[in-house]
């Protein structure tokens, strides 16, 4: 008898590719007509159906709606995102995507609250080749979809303490900053996140160097992130998640409070207005 061999697994973004082409061909279109009728280029259109490029979740949304499939792609497009991730991280993305709460501490802007063109330009760093452009599109995609945690419902609660050395350090384009201080103004005033500023005149303290992100299941599970220097590490000890929240609640204590954050971060605005 032959020894069975075990397929390779299908990556989330070849089964959405699959789907995509599955939907045309079951539809008697074929990639012109498409990219017709739809407004996306035909070799796009060609790329995602190849499993060659992540596109943002918005082009599964309108796919969706052109071929009837109520959010069919989009759940698809959700774990094919989950590609462009790291092993660890992939763990810590599946768990924010379902939390309840969630609490940041970040010395920049959080990749929660990142404009697109702002993303683009934190994500891009040294890259000048086709390749590299490609590579950062996908990490911009991924991270724009993170962000689609805020608006689901049960909405989660956030509270997201940012360093003033965020707004310290603007982005290389004057309209790119305008547009990402903007948002941070109007995430502000949403009713399930509480943004606050850590001012430096907090003086020194014992996240200067990286980030922390807790989460909290329906369920009443918690599990804390860390990032810094280099490194990543998934905490999941419920004594070392705990000394973790009481290391947020210092920086909490800390922070301006969220109207007064809001007020730091319109002087913001106004000094690079003038």
């Amino acid at each position: 008898m032959a020894e069975r061999v075990d397929a390779e697994p299908v990556s989330g973004r070849a089964m959405l590719g699959q789907t995509l082409r599955i939907l045309r061909e079951k539809g008697g279109k074929s990639l012109a007509q498409l990219a017709d009728e739809t407004g996306y280029e035909k070799s796009y259109l060609s790329r995602l159906e190849s499993g060659e490029r992540l596109s943002k979740m918005t082009v599964m949304e309108d796919l969706d709606a052109y071929y009837g499939t109520s959010d069919l792609l989009v759940r698809h497009w959700k774990a094919a995102r989950l590609d462009a991730f790291k092993d660890q991280y992939k763990e810590y993305m599946e768990l924010e995507a379902t939390a309840r709460v969630i609490w940041v501490f970040t010395p920049g802007v959080p990749g929660l609250l990142q404009t697109e063109d702002f993303a683009r330009g934190v994500l891009s760093g040294g890259q000048t080749t086709a390749d590299g452009d490609e590579a950062v599109e996908e990490q911009v995609a991924a991270r724009l979809g993170r962000q689609y945690v805020l608006r689901q419902e049960p909405q989660p609660e956030v509270r997201i303490i940012m360093d003033e050395f965020a707004l310290r350090r603007p982005a290389a384009r004057a309209e790119v900053w305008r547009d990402q201080l903007l948002h941070l103004v109007a995430a502000a005033k949403w009713p399930n996140v509480a943004l606050q500023v850590l001012p430096f005149s907090a003086g020194a303290h014992h996240h200067m160097t990286g980030s922390l992100t807790l989460l909290w299941q329906r369920n009443g599970t918690a599990v804390a992130y860390k990032e810094g220097n280099g490194c990543s590490r998934l905490i999941d000890d419920m004594d070392d998640v705990l000394r973790q929240r009481a290391s947020f609640d210092r920086l909490r204590d800390l922070a301006l409070s969220p109207s007064d954050s809001l007020a730091f971060i319109r002087e913001t605005q106004e000094e690079h207005r003038s």
